[in-house]
């Protein structure tokens, strides 16, 4: 602390994290509520009003000052400093929220410590990770309400070998509790093994629907599953095939390859992220599947879980149910590794699609972005996917790279430069990149230059042409 400091603090007074306090009185609300908030410091010996009254800080004080840390539940972490006739408390944030002092659980709001309320000390909790929905138990779930097909199905998926008895089994998957005999059994239980989940939580359903056009106007068909979180994923695949476009290819023998407009192991990737990472203490919303004509968007209910920053998302697992991911993992489910948003984002990308979008708020959103048609000739229709086959290619050119083709109008749904463009489809041949892909797509007609009258301005880019309307 020098004088300058001291100047600063004086002249801006009490905060979110300052506090001025004449005497130790009320030192342990005050040392709680920074911890329980992002930490803080106490200067003892500064009035309210800013004047400094001064404190006499001798070993017995500074012993007394670190006594009441200490009996704080946890203990919070201090350091105390002397400056000419001032003490300085600095308080770090806790790492075991939430602290209380005798008085009760306070947190930092403004410049004032507040006493939490019952629901807010639940909310807090709840959003520190301190309380698991996965973990807690179900008490009016019973035996009679387990489904034994559904538990055997598991173990047959996840190679478990039943040599145990079932609620010995379910021990080990931390799914029961097992207390004097008795078996509790947890949400774990009840969101794999319930023999009609709806019967216990109606939130847990997963909402299918397709729309009309672009916007949530009208709705064509929908859906809700909840039977069980793993029938839920099941059958919301099982919805997606039944209304996504679907093409296939030849290659000369009697059977076809099908290929689906948005890769279905990407669908499949973002559904189970949704259903595992989902705050289900969260009544009010359900997870959503929605088809529009040029977007499919599925949503969670919950941000990011606490400690998960946006931009470490897709590279770092933090798991905010962590059994529900330990038994989708023993079903080979998911890696439980943090390699989902990489894995789905390379599969667009060998299809020729857009990246996938996320948007975060209370809620996170993946967006996949539907391929469009763009027309070449009154005959050919070309996908923006790398979906123009050999026998469509020689209809635009001779020369074109058919794959990248399709991964150039995909990515250019957005003006992109040429640089940008050779980067995403991994090319330094610029000879190679214009003749046989930039070139043949400009004179098709399905590429525009941004800048037309200059062709070779090093600021131009280049922008997918969107399809004409059908008028006949």
């Amino acid at each position: 602390m020098t004088y300058d400091e001291l100047k600063l603090v004086l002249s801006e007074g009490e905060g979110y994290r300052i506090e001025f306090k004449e005497q130790m009185a009320g030192l342990d609300r005050e040392m709680v509520a920074f911890a329980n908030a992002s930490g803080g410091f106490i200067f003892l010996g500064i009035a309210d009003d800013r004047r400094v009254k001064g404190f006499v800080a001798d070993n017995k004080t500074k012993s007394q000052i670190q006594d009441i840390a200490n009996n704080c539940d946890p203990p919070v972490q201090i350091i105390v400093e002397e400056f000419e006739n001032i003490v300085v408390v600095e308080v770090r944030e806790g790492t075991d929220k939430p602290y209380r002092c005798s008085s009760g659980f306070y947190n930092r709001t403004g410049p004032n410590a507040q006493k939490m309320k019952r629901d807010e000390i639940v909310e807090f909790v709840k959003s520190e990770g301190k309380v698991r929905f996965d973990e807690l138990i179900k008490r009016d779930f019973s035996r009679d309400n387990f489904d034994e097909e559904k538990f055997q199905r598991f173990l047959t998926l996840s190679g478990i070998s039943p040599v145990l008895d079932t609620s010995r089994i379910l021990k080990n998957l931390h799914a029961v509790d097992i207390q004097q005999g008795r078996v509790w059994y947890s949400n774990t239980a009840v969101l794999f093994f319930a023999r009609n989940l709806a019967d216990y939580y109606f939130h847990t359903c997963v909402t299918c629907a397709l729309y009309k056009g672009r916007d949530k106007v009208t709705i064509l068909d929908r859906k809700d599953f909840n039977q069980d979180i793993v029938d839920s994923i099941d059958q919301t695949m099982l919805y997606l095939k039944q209304h996504l476009n679907v093409r296939y290819e030849f290659d000369g023998s009697p059977a076809r390859k099908e290929i689906p407009e948005i890769p279905y192991a990407a669908l499949r990737e973002a559904v189970i992220n949704a259903v595992i990472h989902r705050d289900y203490f969260e009544k009010g919303a359900n997870i959503m599947v929605e088809i529009f004509d040029d977007r499919v968007e599925i949503t969670s209910p919950g941000g990011l879980p606490k400690g998960l920053k946006i931009e470490d998302f897709g590279t770092v697992s933090l798991l905010r149910n962590p059994n529900i991911a330990n038994l989708m993992q023993r079903i080979d489910y998911i890696e439980k590794m943090g390699t989902g948003i990489r894995r789905m984002q390379n599969l667009l990308k060998e299809a020729g699609l857009a990246p996938l979008r996320y948007k975060f708020s209370g809620f996170v959103r993946a967006v996949f972005l539907r391929p469009g048609t763009l027309q070449v000739t009154p005959q050919v229709t070309l996908q923006v996917t790398p979906q123009v086959t050999p026998q469509v290619t020689p209809q635009v050119t001779p020369r074109v790279d058919s794959a990248k083709a399709g991964q150039v109008l995909a990515f250019c749904a957005e003006p992109k430069s040429r640089d940008e463009i050779m980067e995403y489809l991994g090319m330094t041949d610029r000879k190679h990149f214009r003749l046989g892909i930039l070139n043949p797509l400009i004179n098709a007609g399905l590429l525009s230059l941004t800048i037309p009258e200059k062709p070779n301005s090093p600021k131009q880019k280049y922008l997918t042409k969107p399809k004409e309307a059908d008028h006949s």
